[in-house]
């Protein structure tokens, strides 16, 4: 089976990976998004999609805007493919283009269709609170994520799940899927089954406002948010901009989804439960965890957290180093960064 694969971040990778460990597949081509500039040098970096690709000597296509790319979509037909594999590529592909592949073009969509079409799939189901998501793969069609769908796994997500690490598990079901899934295409052992548009809900891009922490929000509202938009949420501490990076929802329905080190909240909760404070308030530090912060319903850890210009810290870390006390206050402060 001749495939072109289409795809930009760390996700994609594995699915790339496990493509190339398969004899009965071969990859002509990559198509990732161009170098973008990044850090502090402000250098052109490729995608890890790229490097994977050239790791492994495969011809590497970056189209600026692949809809409009004459030169691009006649390599695409020169490229003879039986599939087009499509993984968190980025630009949306012309009809003229989906029509290429002799047999289908193949995407890998980060949750369970027809809930959570579109950019940030993996993202918003956490900050909507799910406890439960997954990976379809689908026929692709001209709309965002409409397409008829061929196979599905799902997986669970825990309390102390973040962007990051679902997306990590998430790759490696979606690599196994996409093999699966080609394989039964092939043999004519799937069917697709057209998207019920009465239960799709949509999953936008992130944009800036996203990030920004607002106290009032109850504490499991704000640790979804912290997780989905993870590493990027902030609040202002001293007029200065903090960086959230992990926290824990304080309260009983929590204990048997955390860790051992954090099973002390439990221990604790006799007095936490008789802490108050204004919303974005620090209750109480607790030795060996960090600050306890008041929201509009409930108590949140700061577990994680990192200053402007400064690296990572623990929560016990910026307790200590910033000398927090009780009645100090995150937030009230516009953040600009």
């Amino acid at each position: 089976m001749r495939i072109v694969f289409f795809g930009t971040p760390e996700f994609a990778v594995p699915t790339l990976s496990s493509l190339l460990s398969y004899p009965e597949f071969e990859v002509v081509a990559v198509v990732t998004q161009p170098d973008k500039r990044r850090g502090r040098g402000n250098q052109l970096m490729p995608s890890p999609v790229k490097i994977a690709a050239l790791n492994h000597s495969l011809p590497v296509l970056q189209p600026s805007r692949i809809k409009k790319d004459i030169e691009i979509i006649a390599k695409l037909r020169e490229a003879e493919a039986d599939v087009f594999v499509v993984v968190a590529y980025g630009q949306i592909l012309s009809q003229e283009i989906l029509d290429i592949p002799s047999l289908a073009c193949v995407n890998v969509h980060g949750s369970i269709l027809p809930k959570y079409r579109g950019a940030a799939p993996i993202q918003r189901c956490l900050f909507d609170g799910e406890k439960e998501t997954g990976i379809t793969t689908m026929l692709m069609d001209a709309g965002m994520d409409t397409g008829a769908m061929l196979l599905k796994v799902f997986a669970g997500i825990s309390l102390l799940d973040n962007a990051d690490s679902l997306a990590d598990r998430l790759a490696d079901v979606g690599a196994d899927l996409l093999v699966e899934t080609l394989v039964k295409l092939r043999d004519g052992e799937v069917k697709a089954v057209p998207q019920d548009d009465a239960d799709a809900s949509y999953a936008p891009m992130i944009k800036g406002a996203d990030f920004v922490l607002d106290w009032s929000k109850s504490a499991i509202d704000l640790h979804n948010q912290v997780r989905g938009f993870y590493p990027d949420c902030t609040t202002s501490f001293r007029g200065n901009s903090l960086k959230v990076m992990a926290t824990v929802p304080i309260a009983p329905e929590y204990w048997l989804q955390m860790p051992p080190d954090l099973r002390v909240l439990e221990r604790e909760w006799p007095v936490l439960a008789q802490l108050s404070g204004e919303n974005g308030a620090v209750v109480k530090v607790v030795k060996g965890l960090g600050a306890i912060v008041q929201t509009g319903d409930g108590l949140l850890l700061l577990r994680e957290v990192q200053l402007a210009g400064k690296k990572v810290q623990s929560g016990v870390d910026f307790a200590n180093g910033a000398r927090l006390v009780v009645g100090e206050v995150f937030g009230g402060v516009e953040v600009t960064s």
